[in-house]
């Protein structure tokens, strides 16, 4: 067996919600998918809620809080709305993203170093009422150096470049991306962040990013939940598991 510590996986259930906005109406149900990924072996579970609200819902997170057993990573931009939100349901973390009304998804990591002063201000109510903290961030030792600046306890590294590099055949691009995001996971423990990867992996990206030493957590959602709809979810989650556990061993 390693010596590494254990490798904890965070399911994020934002696009369970996205299929059920499409149609409207109450299913197929975020909180049961949660359920499921709770019983699969989930660490946690991760949901954004989002300014227009496109996908998890108010009424969402209120359910989560309710019902979970495993803590809820909480991502959230950096505005008073979502502020007000964590600080009324202190969920057990709060992962700070960038966000933008027309991307379709997170595009890359949060500017920490241009904002420094209005990111401590804005993370210190949330640390102080219990919630961890984590800034999800690009492989950048300036954003970085500023996460732990602004009283950070979390980094999470956007891994979307190299998992779009890996996916389009550009091997020696995806190469580089992936000892960029190496070399800062180890920068960050040595500063004594937690380090946590997320955003794009799937079962052909993940065993490298999980072998890195210093990775406490990956948090894992789009393919897991488009892999659901041919083999389950549950089954899908135990498949990652199996991945992430082999790579760690």
């Amino acid at each position: 067996m390693s010596g590494l510590p254990p490798l904890r996986l965070g399911v994020n259930i934002d696009h369970v919600a996205t299929v059920r906005n499409a149609r409207g109406g109450a299913t197929p149900d975020p909180l049961r998918a949660a359920r499921l990924a709770e019983e699969a072996g989930a660490d946690g579970i991760t949901a954004h809620l989002r300014e227009d609200r496109r996908h998890i819902s108010d009424a969402d997170i209120e359910g989560l809080m309710d019902i979970l057993t495993v803590p809820l990573n909480f991502e959230m931009a950096a505005t008073p709305e979502m502020q007000d939100i964590a600080l009324r349901h202190k969920p057990h973390a709060v992962c700070i993203v960038p966000e933008k009304r027309e991307e379709r998804t997170t595009e890359g990591g949060l500017e920490v170093a241009r904002e420094e002063n209005r990111l401590a201000h804005f993370i210190a109510p949330l640390r102080e009422a219990g919630c961890r903290v984590s800034i999800f961030i690009a492989a950048d030792k300036r954003q970085i150096e500023a996460a732990h600046r602004i009283g950070a306890q979390v980094i999470e590294l956007h891994s979307g470049a190299y998992c779009d590099a890996h996916h389009e055949g550009r091997f020696e691009e995806r190469d580089r991306e992936l000892e960029a995001m190496r070399e800062m996971s180890s920068f960050a423990h040595e500063l004594g962040l937690e380090v946590h990867v997320g955003h794009g992996l799937t079962y052909d990206t993940v065993a490298p990013v999980a072998a890195f030493p210093e990775a406490r957590e990956l948090n894992i959602g789009h393919f897991l939940i488009g892999e659901a709809i041919f083999r389950g979810l549950q089954p899908a989650i135990a498949e990652m598991r199996r991945l992430m556990d082999a790579a760690r061993a």
